[in-house]
């Protein structure tokens, strides 16, 4: 810790400008508030754990099943790990030419360029903020669901009820919450600690499931159920429909990749550090998982029994077949439970931080308290304590009706997606020529192989996630993810005109009064003076 402290304590990196006045501004434009305190290990551990993608595949594991069977699952998360491969990568060029907390919402206003910078700016961060938001609710939901799964393990019979899934959801919540408003100074090292249990967790996964099915006579599934045998059982006429649509649950797991862009401005060398730290995210994330997938899929031995166990959490009863024991079960229920709860926290540090960068540009009600940080707990104290209470209404949603929250949580990966895509088409279309390039950048030629094909990925994909997961659907079971982000985005659009007539002028305020005559700040160059109004 006195390492990383004494390096937010040193000569501004070249990724801060000293101005006439003596404030130091960063990348983003805005006076450096925060403190430096990751270090490059750090910060690849809080990416590694926000993402935690084979302990993210597991949660929803019964789920996937149902599009394809264990063949299934394994070739669809091969196949949107590699489309979030490009995604990551385009993610990480940007980060390296404009290092910002802002992320998307920040990039997108640069290559929308002066016309269009603005408004396009504005939804990423929106859709980014409130993906985020309702990516962490989903990651609570999950935990309340691990420990109600754990308490009936050993209560035959017992029939859970959602309010008690609410109060473990509450408590969970707030948990993750407070760790990350009140222990500021230390979240370099929690994520650290939790890069070690997630490695660690899989470690030990792994390899009870793939020792104890020969220990206790239950033996190993075929090779032909595992890599071969197409089950589809979500009542779509079309395989190919069906492994389409069976990529969300894989979306679900890898699709982090902007995580660690929201921390460029607490940590050092940020230009270089984040590309760095993506690239350990997704190496380690696709390995892990990888392998989890296809030791667990040779431990079942009941498939049906997947679909019809009684605890809200079903990787519970593929964990029993595993260890053929509830004790077992329950071990493997702690192994994961540990890392994901550090995902949790992961998922507040940027959803906090994604809200308060939008507070501090005035694009959100009470901005001045959503975009202040807090001096003594040196961390955006308010917005990360605004996200906590928006879980909570959510978590009253579920009370009311599980289908409404589903709408919610599920709706994080089009959310996401949607701001992705606001920065890296109008940055093909304008041939990058509002972005200075950084320390990392692709050559031309591969820039738009892997551009293109994150796009053509994003506008495909985000209307087949819009489907309903089977057939047939009702209205308990239908998906609604398009009525909720197409509601989202009407009364986004409204506080757009409400806010634009109030004077919102979003993340190049301050590029363009430094352009106009002061100091350019190193990675906004791209909002070059020809683009200006």
């Amino acid at each position: 810790m006195d390492m990383e402290k004494k390096s937010s304590s040193e000569t501004p990196s070249p990724d801060d400008v000293d101005t006439s006045t003596g404030e130091v501004l960063n990348a983003s434009g805005h006076k450096q508030e925060l403190e430096r305190n990751f270090s490059l290990l750090s910060i690849c551990a809080t990416g590694i754990t926000t993402g935690n993608v084979w302990a993210a595949l597991g949660g929803s594991i019964v789920i996937a099943l149902y599009n394809g069977g264990p063949a299934g699952v394994i070739y669809e998360f091969i196949a949107v790990a590699f489309c979030y491969f490009t995604i990551a990568a385009c993610i990480a060029e940007m980060a390296s030419a404009i290092p910002s907390s802002s992320g998307v919402y920040h990039w997108a206003s640069v290559t929308g360029g002066a016309r269009f910078g603005k408004i396009i700016g504005f939804y990423a961060g929106w859709w980014n903020a409130l993906g985020w938001i309702f990516g962490t609710a989903s990651i609570s939901s999950i935990l309340a669901n691990q420990i109600v799964s754990m308490y009936g393990l050993f209560h035959e019979g017992y029939e859970y009820k959602r309010w008690q899934v609410f109060i473990v959801y509450l408590i969970i919540n707030w948990l993750a919450c407070c760790v990350v408003m009140f222990a500021n100074r230390a979240l370099p090292k929690l994520t650290s600690i939790g890069l070690f249990f997630i490695l660690l967790g899989v470690f030990i996964t792994i390899m009870v499931c793939a020792i104890m099915p020969s220990q206790t006579g239950k033996g190993y599934a075929s090779n032909s159920f595992v890599w071969k045998e197409w089950q589809n059982q979500a009542g779509w006429s079309s395989d190919g429909f069906v492994f389409c649509a069976g990529m969300l649950n894989g979306a679900f797991a890898v699709g982090t990749p902007d995580c660690v862009s929201h921390l460029a401005e607490e940590l050092p060398r940020p230009r270089t550090n984040i590309p760095k730290a993506i690239l350990a995210q997704y190496a380690v994330g696709f390995t892990t998982a990888f392998l989890y997938l296809i030791t667990i899929f040779y431990s079942v031995n009941d498939l049906d029994s997947l679909f019809v166990n009684p605890w809200p959490f079903p990787l519970a009863e593929l964990y029993r077949q595993a260890t053929n024991s509830h004790g077992g079960s329950l071990g493997l229920l702690l192994v994961i439970f540990i890392p994901t709860f550090c995902t949790n926290i992961g998922c507040f540090i940027t959803s906090g931080r994604m809200l308060w960068t939008l507070g501090r540009d005035d694009a959100t009600p009470f901005s001045a308290w959503v975009g202040k940080v807090n001096k003594k707990w040196e961390n955006p104290f308010n917005a990360t304590l605004a996200c906590g209470v928006i879980n909570t209404i959510l978590g009253c949603i579920y009370i009311g009706s599980s289908t409404a929250f589903s709408a919610f949580v599920g709706s994080f990966i089009v959310l996401s997606s949607l701001s992705y895509l606001a920065f890296i088409l109008p940055n093909v279309i304008t041939r990058r020529r509002h972005v200075i390039k950084g320390p990392f950048t692709m050559p031309d030629p591969v820039f738009y192989i892997v551009a293109t094909l994150a796009c053509g990925y994003m506008i495909v994909w985000i209307p087949i996630y819009c489907f309903p997961f089977a057939l047939p659907f009702d209205e308990t079971t239908m998906n609604y993810t398009s009525a909720l982000v197409g509601g989202v985005t009407i009364l986004l659009g409204g506080w757009y005109l409400w806010i634009r007539n109030k004077g919102y002028v979003g993340p190049r305020r301050l590029v363009e009064t430094l352009e106009n005559g002061e100091t350019t700040i190193a990675g906004t160059e791209g909002a070059s003076i020809a683009d200006k109004p």
